[in-house]
């Protein structure tokens, strides 16, 4: 018998505190046939209540658990703690917190993009963490700069634009000045990429999701973005092997990756490769889709693989 599950993500959010940076932390208990330790890391640009509708497909296969990132979310950035919010730390980061809240336990780890980049680093950092792993999960993950489907100048102009916004004063002046309803509004209307996440929606929908994006945009902190951004940019993630199989889902449609090139260098680094293709239009489901839209991440192979206990 299947425990039941409330739909509102806010009963499942508590108060999350490690190495004195204040966050959140959702949880939500397995059913009671699966026992499944799934832990969740979400990508860029993002916040708890953003990936709920993935985490009621998750949960189907067991508990599912996840944590903010420091400067996403609310999260407190990095630079409380005066430490600068390069990958490494984000992965010190990670590492601490399944230390802690999985001690002796297996954990599924599914993260999505960015999410993945934080997770590779960790385990080449923490390679002991490895047997903790029963399952990885690459959700339209990436491991270099080369996987990007941008020209290298193109890649290059990127990189010096998104450092020189992540300095102080223009981090400053872009989120008490453009971080607002009306300036997003024109950058989603107009940019490309921005587009494409918001295909075949109507004007309503558009708007709302509209709110949800500002209150992101709001809630993340403006450094920490654009110094990752920055960093992804020019990533190299494949100098040093780890210990285990992964399950590679791609976007039947990213406008970001070019999926052969991310395979390629998947191989370099893992055990063995496997790969799903997510019938989605962009390289997610748009922010506010509901569990049957978000269910697309996890094609019928992938739930195969999760239903095994």
């Amino acid at each position: 018998m299947s425990n039941k599950v409330s739909s509102n993500p806010a009963d499942y959010i508590v108060p999350l505190n490690i190495n004195k940076l204040e966050g959140r932390m959702l949880h939500v208990p397995g059913p009671d046939t699966h026992s499944r330790n799934i832990l969740l890391i979400y990508g860029h640009h993002a916040m708890l209540e953003r990936w709920w509708s993935l985490v009621e497909n998750l949960n189907d296969y067991g508990s599912v658990t996840m944590p903010d990132l420091p400067g996403f979310g609310g999260m407190d950035s990095f630079a409380k703690i005066g430490r600068k919010p390069d990958i490494d730390a984000f992965a010190d980061y990670l590492a601490a917190f399944i230390k802690l809240r999985f001690k002796r336990k297996k954990i599924s780890i599914v993260a999505i993009s960015f999410g993945f980049v934080v997770v590779t680093r960790m385990l080449q950092r923490y390679p002991e963490l490895a047997k903790k792993v029963d399952i990885l999960v690459s959700l339209v993950g990436f491991m270099h700069k080369d996987d990007f489907v941008y020209k290298v100048n193109e890649r290059k102009f990127y990189v010096k634009a998104t450092r020189f916004f992540g300095t102080r004063p223009t981090t400053f002046f872009i989120r008490y000045l453009l971080l607002n309803k009306f300036i997003l509004n024109t950058l989603y209307v107009h940019m490309p990429n921005s587009k494409k996440r918001m295909i075949d929606i109507t004007s309503e929908e558009f708007s709302k999701n509209m709110e949800f994006e500002v209150k992101i945009w709001q809630a993340n902190d403006v450094r920490t973005h654009w110094l990752t951004t920055a960093e992804f940019l020019n990533l190299d993630n494949c100098q040093k092997q780890i210990d285990l199989p992964v399950i590679h889902v791609i976007s039947k449609q990213d406008h970001y990756f070019n999926n052969e090139i991310v395979k390629q260098h998947m191989l370099v680094v893992f055990k063995r490769y496997r790969r799903y293709q997510a019938n989605s239009r962009a390289h997610t489901p748009g922010i506010l889709a509901d569990k049957k839209a978000a269910g697309v991440m996890l094609p019928p192979g992938l739930r195969k693989v999760l239903s095994k206990s």
